[in-house]
């Protein structure tokens, strides 16, 4: 019995079009689901007393895009128990006139700055807060990056995630971290951040959604995220489970945030700690992370995208590699391939009904997360994006998945296993990377 391979194709293409459908599907249901109505916590208006309190950090450098009001739509949460910790690693940082004049107009806030870094690893993120997360005075930690801006209700909203009381009809695991999805901002109309608009707003949503929905990894950005620190003290990101049957028990040798110091994606593997060491879960609550988008070139976006492909591509190999026949033209050419074949339909009919199809769900997202659909005003200019996105995501890939170095914050990263990175020197040409490859300042083995 002889075997038609191109069968055989045609069906598992079709099969795996069908699968990632149902995957996009699953994250516009999610989207509709969870953020098409945001109610009020009750615990917005309990007293301070019977609210677990909050710590919340937000790092600094420099003037951000927006700063001023995404470090605002932290003093004014619907909260009554909370404290803000704004960390600046150089006391001539621009952003500490903007942190002081917020602490001047808001007196009744318990708001402190924290100067000076540690350097614990490679990452400046954490070695800036670092300080911030030692005086914290309460034990949950809301770290917020500071070019995001949220909603009043969010910090309430969270809590209730993260502390509520389990569904007496649906048992589950406890939560560790409660985190949002990313939503572009745009301030300034420029083809980069146009791109990055599309791309957070509707592909990167869709999938995260889904995800996070079925929930069988742990899958989370760093931009909003609230969890204890009594937890972060007893993993090491070893992502081992922690041999030990008694609740609070913590890993041998040192925990808590320092180790994380040496990942640049130290939010992504603080979060699989928690997941793999704890077996401890994650949730979303109904709101999203404003990321307010600047002026990013195209090539900003490019080398951006690039930089958490490299990343990825260290901590989740066989999902990164994988990753570029989830994107919509590399489907459409399977979809239109296997149908072709199987009914014998014209290529360029399935093609145009594929993102005809495509991209009104992914507005559906929009509109899901935005709380309206797509304005009038930006329509052409975010179709135009969309389109450059879906294009781009393929090249962009394929020029990623080769290297290792990445670039962030101006300074220069040599990813290494498991998501760690060192930094590189100056770059050399490849004929000297080649005969000295050792160009890297180590890191502490101890960490």
């Amino acid at each position: 019995m002889t075997v038609d391979i191109r069968l055989v194709l045609a069906s598992v293409g079709l099969l795996w079009y069908a699968g990632l459908w149902a995957v996009g599907l699953l994250g516009c249901w999610a989207a509709r689901k969870r953020y098409r109505l945001r109610p009020r916590s009750p615990l917005a208006a309990a007293p301070a007393s019977s609210v677990p309190g909050v710590s919340i950090l937000r790092p600094l450098k420099g003037l951000d895009t927006n700063l001023y009001e995404n470090l605002e739509s932290t003093f004014v949460q619907e909260y009554p128990n909370y404290e803000i910790l704004l960390s600046v690693a150089d006391e001539n940082d621009q952003a500490l006139p903007v942190a002081q004049e917020l602490i001047s107009k808001y007196p009744n806030v318990n708001c402190r700055i924290v100067i000076g870094e540690e350097m614990v690893g490679a990452n400046p993120k954490v070695n800036n807060l670092i300080r911030s997360y030692r005086q914290a005075a309460n034990d949950i930690l809301w770290v917020i990056d500071s070019n995001v801006t949220v909603h009043p209700g969010t910090l309430a909203r969270s809590v209730d995630a993260l502390v509520g009381p389990p569904s007496p009809t649906v048992p589950r695991k406890r939560i560790a971290l409660v985190h949002h999805v990313p939503f572009a901002i745009v301030t300034e109309s420029r083809i980069g951040s146009r791109i990055e608009e599309a791309f957070l707003n509707t592909n990167h949503a869709k999938m995260y959604l889904a995800i996070n929905t079925v929930a069988v990894e742990s899958c989370v950005m760093g931009k909003s995220n609230l969890y204890r620190r009594s937890d972060l003290e007893r993993v090491n990101a070893s992502l081992k489970p922690i041999q030990s049957s008694d609740p609070t028990a913590a890993q041998p040798g040192p925990c808590g945030l320092p180790v994380f110091g040496r990942f640049l994606a130290e939010d992504n593997m603080i979060a699989s700690s928690l997941w793999h060491e704890l077996g401890a879960r994650h949730d979303l609550s109904c709101d999203i992370a404003r990321n307010v988008v600047g002026n990013m070139s195209l090539s900003d976006y490019i080398w951006r995208r690039v930089r958490w492909i490299r990343v990825r591509k260290y901590m989740v190999l066989s999902a990164t590699l994988i990753e570029p026949f989830t994107e919509s033209v590399v489907l459409a050419i399977i979809c239109a391939s296997s149908i072709r074949y199987l009914f014998g339909t014209q290529l360029w009919i399935s093609i145009c009904i594929h993102f005809a199809l495509w991209m009104y769900v992914d507005l559906d997202v929009y509109a899901s997360l935005a709380g309206h659909p797509l304005p009038a005003s930006i329509r052409w200019q975010f179709g135009a994006a969309w389109v450059a996105r879906e294009l781009l995501a393929l090249p962009i890939f394929l020029f990623a998945i080769f290297g290792s170095e990445v670039t962030w914050r101006g300074r220069t990263y040599r990813v290494l296993r498991n998501g760690e990175v060192a930094r590189a020197e100056k770059s050399r040409s490849w004929f000297q990377r080649l005969r000295q490859p050792t160009n890297y300042d180590p890191i502490d083995a101890e960490l």
